[in-house]
C-alpha cells in the first residue's frame, strides 16, 4: 500500500547555458558533472545574441533539489547567464532559476506548464506593502527583468544540439 505522504525521489530538467566565454566551458561543465555526479559533456554552439560567446542546453535527470544544486555550482561565475528548470514532480512543485549579471540569481516555484507560482502569504506580504510597491514586487516574484534580460539569448538555441546527463537516484 502506498503512503499518502510519498515524494517522488527522482525529477528531470533542463540547464540552459546562455553565454559563456569559451574560457569558461571546461570550467561550467565540471561543475555540472559535480552536481550530477555524472560526465557532462556538452556541445557548444556559437550565441548569436552576442559575438564570442557560447552557449548549450542540457536535459538531466536526478533526484528532486537537483536543479537547486546546479544553479548553486554555475553562479560563482558572474559572467554566465543561465537557467536551470526542475519539472514537478509527485509531491514537489518545479523550480525555474535564472542568472543574469548584473541582477544574480532569481528562483521561482513552477506549476506542471512551467507557469510561476506565487503563494498566498507572499501574495499577502505584496499587498500589505501597499499599492505603489505592489507592481514592483509582483515584477520581482515573477522575475521579469530576468526574462527581459534573458528574452535576446533564449532564441539562439533554436536548432541547437542538447546534451542529456542522467544521475542515479535511490
Amino acid at each position: 500500500m502506498r503512503a499518502l505522504n510519498q515524494f517522488a525521489e527522482a525529477t528531470s530538467g533542463v540547464v540552459y547555458i546562455h553565454s559563456s566565454p569559451a574560457a569558461l566551458c571546461p570550467h561550467v561543465e565540471w561543475a555540472l558533472t559535480a552536481a550530477l555526479e555524472t560526465r557532462a559533456n556538452l556541445k557548444w554552439t556559437a550565441q548569436p545574441a552576442s559575438d564570442g560567446l557560447l552557449r548549450a542546453t542540457s536535459n538531466w535527470v536526478g533526484p528532486v533539489g537537483t536543479g537547486s544544486r546546479i544553479a548553486n555550482a554555475l553562479r560563482s561565475w558572474s559572467m554566465l547567464r543561465f537557467e536551470v528548470t526542475e519539472d514537478p514532480s509527485e509531491g514537489v512543485d518545479g523550480e525555474r532559476f535564472s542568472f543574469v549579471p548584473g541582477l544574480g540569481l532569481w528562483r521561482g516555484s513552477t506549476s506542471a506548464n512551467g507557469d510561476v507560482v506565487l503563494g498566498e502569504m507572499r501574495l499577502r506580504s505584496m499587498l500589505a506593502a501597499g499599492r505603489d510597491s505592489f507592481m514592483t514586487e509582483l515584477d520581482t516574484a515573477l522575475g521579469t527583468a530576468w526574462d527581459d534580460a534573458l528574452e535576446p539569448y533564449r532564441s539562439g538555441g533554436e536548432g541547437a544540439e542538447v546534451t542529456w546527463l542522467r544521475r542515479d537516484v535511490g
